[in-house]
């Protein structure tokens, strides 16, 4: 099991910084699933998902990282007409949220090294430069709005850079990527529509009917593509860099937002990043562990054999829901989880997921998190949220929610 130690010499007592997220308003989404019983034939929770499926609802920190960590409990035969599932539609079954052993490892091993916390250094000088020229437009701004002149074209500017997209094709794909992860299920015909114009553009840079940057993600990835075995195909590497292409940009900024979002409230943890900027990783750790993507946190599975959790156990054939956020504020694993402390110690939250679909882009989200808010407490040490919290507009879907406007003073 890996620790997350802390390695902060705290200057200051932990009750003197430590915040409470029941002090955050409107932090927490609306669970998207109906519960059903608190306890059913196997000791679990019964929940019913959107579809109207019914699931057990796995929520200590031992037993959901037991479901993600065990590939006895499967994805692929969740996603199929009349499934069971949290989104209102099917996806394509070769994405690698969807995939199973071994397709699923021979896939995200092709990319794993340009998404490792080495791979993803290099892409900080560019951080650091996309936020420089922002923050100059935002001082500028008589009204500044933090989200939308900086957070908002951060990651997906990264992410174009990264992948080799030209930089005038954002406006094109973005309005339907954003479409994509609300996934709202009051307009399925339209949800459809911006998922498939998104594949398609990605599919268009994969076989060379839109250009690419020279030396980018993508001109590597078709460059090396022989090198698996067998080798990738066009719909194989489509797969992974949709993910990209959606996650690297709604899904951390999702993350980012909320995380300036609460600190713009707390000032004992922004006058921490300002004073120690060396805080900055675990504090970026403790915000992910307490902040939800959006409605859900991981996809269902299907147990494909009999597993022993804790106090229960999982027949053949149930439908799992491994709630990463309610294991993340387990209080056996995290003792006062309702506490935002920069100085926890202890088990690493499971945000990113774990094993097999572990979040192949969670270091390039650290790396942008921890980047910008060491850089905005730089600029602007006395930063502060310009309007009451409850006037802050939020996106919210069931893949991610997230305030769309933060007014701020300095």
């Amino acid at each position: 099991m890996t620790t997350q130690i802390s390695t902060l010499a705290p200057r200051r007592r932990r009750h003197d910084v430590a915040v409470s997220i029941n002090d955050i308003p409107h932090l927490d989404p609306p669970v998207a699933y109906t519960a059903v019983t608190a306890q059913g034939p196997t000791g679990l929770p019964e929940i019913t998902l959107p579809s109207g499926h019914t699931a057990l609802h796995v929520t200590r920190y031992d037993d959901v990282l037991k479901v993600l960590t065990d590939p006895s409990f499967g994805r692929k035969e969740t996603n199929v007409e009349g499934g069971p599932s949290f989104q209102p539609t099917t996806m394509p079954p070769d994405l690698l949220l969807n995939l199973d052993t071994p397709d699923h490892a021979r896939m995200k091993s092709f990319v794993n090294a340009d998404y490792s916390p080495a791979g993803v250094e290099k892409l900080k000088g560019s951080v650091r430069r996309i936020l420089d020229h922002r923050i100059a437009l935002l001082r500028n701004e008589e009204n500044p709005d933090l989200f939308a002149t900086v957070l908002d074209r951060l990651p997906v500017e990264v992410n174009a850079g990264f992948l080799g997209i030209p930089e005038s094709d954002i406006d094109y794909f973005r309005p339907s990527s954003r479409v994509v992860q609300l996934s709202h299920d009051t307009d399925i015909p339209g949800l459809l529509e911006n998922f498939w114009l998104v594949y398609h553009y990605v599919t268009d840079l994969v076989q060379g009917t839109r250009p690419v940057e020279p030396g980018g993600l993508i001109d590597r990835f078709l460059a090396a593509r022989d090198e698996a075995e067998p080798p990738l195909s066009d719909d194989e590497l489509v797969a992974i860099l949709l993910g990209s292409v959606l996650g690297a940009d709604q899904n951390v900024l999702s993350v980012l937002a909320k995380a300036v979002y609460v600190l713009l409230q707390a000032p004992s943890l922004w006058s921490l990043l300002v004073e120690e900027p060396a805080a900055a990783p675990q504090l970026v750790e403790e915000l992910l562990r307490v902040l939800p993507l959006g409605n859900i946190t991981t996809f269902p599975r299907i147990a494909t054999r009999k597993v022993r959790l804790r106090d229960s156990v999982i027949p053949v054939g149930a439908l799992v829901y491994a709630d990463a956020f309610a294991a993340n504020r387990d209080p056996d694993t995290f003792p006062h989880p309702e506490l935002i402390d920069p100085f926890r110690d202890g088990k690493r939250h499971l945000q990113f997921g774990y094993g097999m679909h572990h979040c192949m882009g969670a270091s390039l989200a650290r790396m942008e998190i921890t980047t910008t808010l060491v850089r905005l407490a730089e600029e602007f040490p006395t930063l502060g949220l310009a309007t009451e919290p409850a006037a802050v507009p939020w996106d919210s879907g069931v893949l991610l929610r997230r305030p769309t406007s933060l007014p701020v003073r300095w």
